[in-house]
């Protein structure tokens, strides 16, 4: 039990009424025995003075006799029980006098039991609750003490207690408050987020620690308005003024500013604040807190930057496919105007030649990059040398290199630096690269490209003295639609995604690239490293491929059926087969193609895999069916050429998969290996 004064206090007031009470009771005996009578006027005036004693305390009284019966209470008693002195006389105690603990609600035992069972003042336990008759309730203290008479002996109890419930009600609120201010810095020190607490006027009276270690500060340092100067130079006024309209107005406040942390360095934040209010809407203080945001905000700046790029690759895009169309277009109306003009067709041609292959080269580095991005690349590493790599890019790279009138100096080792890897896609790397030098050159520039061997890797270098790469600019230049220069005046052309695939590709050989440039007008250089591989002498090659379309006897002279929805496509084809020395049919769907494959029994069938109605497929498979086209070679040609597509062509029934546009000279080299190897079928 929690002694306080005002406990201690009704505790001596209980003793001193019971003291009073059996005084009181031995005076009137006394007095009555002496004079030989009592009258009734003494005892009523005894009586008078008893009640204006009792009443004057300021207390609750309630006395009892020995056997616990009510015997007397005061108006203040009477009040806060709700018992009349009529209806309590003779009453138990426990009845008039209910009490319980706050907490559990039990009934608590009534001290005047224990006064009378140990003949001592005795103090109530701290937080009962007096149930008045009617069941209100009230917090009280109180005090019972024993009524003794001139002997000593106990004849009754005097129970003395008082009305706490304002003074319980406002403790309770403190503690409550306390016990929330705790739980509060228990939750704002355990929360990522900056928090902090303000006074109604603005003034910051609380930071957590997790502010303090992001400033490197104490509270001290950084209290009331100090935390202005962790704001961003270019934020503080605009956020101090909306801070300040916030506590003017009341209204919540919301900001993204940048907060200098300990070590110099700016983040983005999001700082929100909420007034908290009393019952009559008074502002009491605020609350609020900061969210670091600076990784969403780089995010949200890279997803801008990638949709930007990507709409500038959209638009190249566009550019880049009508540059090559125009001029075919216009080769179109000369070779139409100039009829038989052998002399004049033959440029032409050539020009219309180097557009297409300008159109489908753009096409391949697309769905490369897709295949690449999708895991769909397959290498097929072999031992070679990089000087066969080197070749084949250079045969590739020339025309471009020659146009421009650029000057290529080429340095190789004396001898043969050999590495494990896909040749078609090495000499495409080293390729990309020498365009990628001879577009950004000015006419007439200086190209140099070396290989030489450092430790256990060889090392390939393109540089030149061209346009050069902003210092901002070579962190990116590897990245996806990306341009040095989108000046469409001094643009050489391109989707900005060549570099990409050098990059993506070097990594699938397990090696590196790296890009150099001292600036703008200096020029760059491009590293490319690779790990070496042993020494070892290909049982089938010399260090470079070996071109099987050249060694390949003249094609002989073919049935051949071509099969396509697209009409122009089939017949132009068709006519192009027709002028070397084929005979050939063409056919528009698949179940023409059937019917005319009965008819024409073709050796070769070139197989369009998007026909409507009845796919390509489906048309092998039926045509497998057949006598006729059982021998026959399939072909598919089709605009899809995954890996996946190839394969679904496989377990249709074809023997090779070519992508369109057809290249004659590829489909030359593929049917004299089908008609050189026919266990070669299925390539």
């Amino acid at each position: 039990m929690t002694w306080t004064f005002d406990s201690a206090l009704l505790t001596l007031v209980a003793g001193f009424v019971g003291f009073a009470l059996g005084g009181l009771l031995v005076w009137r005996l006394s007095f009555g025995s002496s004079s030989g009578q009592t009258d009734a006027a003494t005892l009523r005036q005894d009586h008078e003075w008893f009640r204006i004693t009792l009443a004057s305390i300021g207390d609750a009284v309630i006395a009892t006799n020995t056997d616990g019966k009510v015997t007397f209470l005061n108006a203040v008693a009477q009040s806060l029980t709700g018992w009349t002195q009529e209806e309590a006389r003779g009453a138990p105690l426990a009845e008039v006098f209910r009490i319980v603990n706050e907490k559990t609600r039990e009934t608590v035992e009534n001290p005047a039991a224990r006064a009378l069972r140990e003949s001592a003042v005795v103090g109530l336990a701290n937080h009962t609750i007096l149930i008045a008759k009617n069941g209100s309730e009230n917090y009280i203290d109180d005090s019972a003490a024993p009524i003794r008479d001139e002997s000593g002996r106990v004849i009754g109890v005097v129970l003395v207690f008082r009305d706490v419930t304002e003074r319980r009600q406002s403790e309770m609120a403190e503690t409550q408050l306390r016990e929330s201010g705790e739980r509060f810095r228990f939750l704002a020190e355990s929360m990522p987020q900056k928090i902090f607490t303000a006074t109604p006027d603005g003034a910051v009276d609380y930071f957590n620690k997790q502010w303090t270690e992001f400033t490197g500060l104490s509270f001290e340092q950084i209290k009331d308005w100090g935390w202005t100067q962790f704001i961003h130079p270019d934020d503080v006024d605009e956020n101090v003024s909306s801070w300040q309209h916030s506590i003017d107005a009341g209204e919540p406040f919301q900001f993204e500013h940048r907060f200098r942390n300990k070590d110099g360095a700016y983040r983005w934040h999001l700082s929100r604040a909420r007034a908290m209010r009393d019952a009559d809407g008074r502002i009491l203080l605020w609350i609020g807190s900061n969210t670091d945001i600076d990784d969403v905000k780089q995010a949200e700046e890279s997803l801008k930057e990638a949709d930007r790029r990507k709409d500038e690759f959209l638009a190249t895009l566009a550019h880049e496919l009508r540059n090559p169309l125009a001029p075919i277009r216009n080769g179109l109306q000369v070779m139409r105007l100039a009829g038989d003009d052998g002399k004049s067709l033959a440029p032409i041609r050539e020009m219309m030649e180097r557009q297409l292959g300008q159109m489908i080269r753009l096409v391949d580095d697309l769905l490369d990059l897709s295949r690449i991005g999708r895991g769909k690349i397959e290498l097929r590493n072999e031992q070679l040398t990089v000087a066969a790599v080197i070749e084949a890019a250079l045969e590739t790279s020339r025309p471009l290199i020659e146009a421009a009138r650029h000057q290529l100096v080429v340095h190789l080792p004396a001898d043969p630096l050999w590495v494990m890897g896909d040749l078609i896609r090495l000499a495409q790397v080293v390729s990309n690269l020498l365009n990628n030098s001879a577009k950004y050159t000015p006419e007439g520039g200086h190209l140099w490209l070396t290989v030489e061997r450092r430790d256990d890797r060889a090392l390939i270098r393109v540089r030149d003295d061209g346009m050069g790469i902003p210092a901002d600019m070579l962190p990116k230049i590897f990245e996806i639609f990306t341009q040095v220069d989108r000046n469409l005046e001094r643009s050489q052309g391109g989707l900005g995604i060549g570099l990409t695939l050098v990059r993506q590709l070097i990594g699938m050989h397990d090696g590196t690239v790296e890009a150099f440039s001292e600036g703008v007008g200096k020029g760059c250089e491009f590293v490319v490293s690779l790990p070496l591989a042993p020494i070892q002498q290909p049982a089938d090659r010399n260090g470079k491929p070996q071109d099987e379309s050249t060694s390949s006897p003249k094609s002989p002279a073919r049935r051949i059926l071509v099969v396509d929805d697209n009409k122009d496509s089939a017949d132009s084809l068709g006519t192009l087969l027709r002028v070397i020395g084929n005979e050939v049919r063409t056919a528009y769907d698949g179940p023409s193609a059937l019917e005319t494959a009965k008819e024409f029994r073709p050796a070769v069938v070139l197989l369009d895999i998007g026909l409507p109605g009845m796919s390509g497929h489906e048309v092998a498979r039926k045509m497998r069916e057949t006598p006729e086209g059982k021998e026959a070679l399939l072909i598919a040609q089709t605009g899809w050429g995954q890996e996946e597509d190839r394969l679904r062509s496989t377990e249709a029934g074809f023997d090779a998969h070519l992508t369109k546009p057809l290249d004659l000279a590829a489909l030359q080299s593929v049917l004299a290996k089908l008609d050189r190897e026919p266990a070669a079928r299925k390539v």
